[in-house]
């Protein structure tokens, strides 16, 4: 076959465009020629050696969408147009991921940054015809992570209002464009007051700046007085914050931890309150499928900052390092 990738090949540096080694598929397995790939923060801290279980050289890219190529154990998905799940034997536990066999597409198994890649055909679902393909590449990890969050976890309701953090990031703005589509009114924080206004073009109904004081008054007088849900990805002291936002019996859902753990934890603010706090990683294969049939129903089209050619891997490497987008960065393979 003869194919290239963007492959990591030490601590610290940047992608390169080379020669890989063709993809040999197992038991069960497809290759899908890529047509799109998107990058997540994940491909940053493993550039950056800053990611459990490294290894060098390596592949990196979990989000990839395509058509998949005649094989033995192609059967009907051959020359279909798909979208790759990300998420590696999840286990059979719904509620939670296998601790010992999970494992997430681009670290340890090559990825989707290169011309092809190897996946099981058990991670494949059809690609929404209303998405080309670089927005259906933008879907995986960040839709997933985010439905699961949203949905699996938080359950929430119709009319129910949710607060959205971090916004302009993939998980932010696919949670905030998934609870529009369920009937929430949604609120969205960042730093930045240009994506803020953005994400108010896209629906939602008010922001504030946390690098402003007084950030979480205005939240709360914007809200009439807290919220039923609220998604986070930073945690760090934010997380006070936050809990005082919720209202009685409120949920708030971390699926990540970018600022790190709280110094503190204002322990009665979550009893006195009924909170429920509850934690998320990525998503099993029935939120996966779930996921991209409700984008495909409410026909919504993902976020797509900007679309890379592969010999820009590393410009494309560099903005998400630093974290100016508003949606996801997209490697368009062919």
């Amino acid at each position: 076959m003869g194919m290239k990738g963007l492959v990591l090949t030490e601590k610290g540096r940047p992608p390169h465009w080379q020669e890989v080694p063709d993809p040999r598929p197992g038991h069960g397995d497809v290759i899908v020629r890529v047509h799109a790939a998107a990058l997540n923060h994940r491909d940053v801290w493993i550039q950056k050696g800053q990611y459990a279980g490294l290894k060098y050289p390596i592949v990196p890219g979990s989000d990839g969408s395509g058509v998949v190529m005649p094989g033995p154990d192609a059967g009907a998905w051959a020359e279909k147009e798909v979208i790759i799940n990300p998420a590696l034997q999840w286990g059979k536990h719904a509620a939670y991921q296998d601790p010992a066999d999970f494992r997430i597409l681009g670290l340890p198994d090559d990825g989707t940054m290169a011309e092809y890649v190897r996946v099981p055909s058990s991670n494949l679902v059809r690609k929404p015809a209303h998405l080309s393909f670089e927005e259906a590449a933008a879907l995986p990890l960040a839709g997933l992570t985010a439905y699961r969050a949203l949905m699996t976890r938080a359950q929430v309701q119709r009319g129910e209002t949710v607060l959205i953090t971090g916004i302009g990031g993939g998980v932010a703005l696919f949670a905030m464009q998934f609870a529009l589509a369920l009937g929430a009114r949604v609120y969205v924080s960042s730093g930045s007051d240009a994506k803020l206004g953005r994400a108010l073009g896209l629906g939602a109904v008010g922001g504030a700046n946390y690098k402003n004081p007084g950030w979480v008054d205005a939240l709360r007088g914007l809200s009439g007085g807290g919220f039923d849900v609220a998604i986070d990805g930073a945690a760090g002291d934010g997380m006070n914050d936050l809990m005082d936002l919720l209202s009685p019996g409120g949920r708030l859902v971390l699926y990540g931890a970018t600022q790190g753990n709280p110094s503190a934890v204002v322990a009665r603010r979550i009893f006195w309150k009924q909170l429920n706090i509850l934690g998320s990683t990525m998503g099993s294969p029935e939120d996966f499928a779930a996921m991209v049939a409700l984008v495909d129903q409410h026909k919504i089209r993902p976020v797509v900052d900007k679309v890379f050619p592969p010999g820009e891997g590393a410009a494309a490497f560099q903005r998400m390092d630093e974290g100016l987008q508003f949606g996801k960065i997209v490697v368009k393979m062919r």
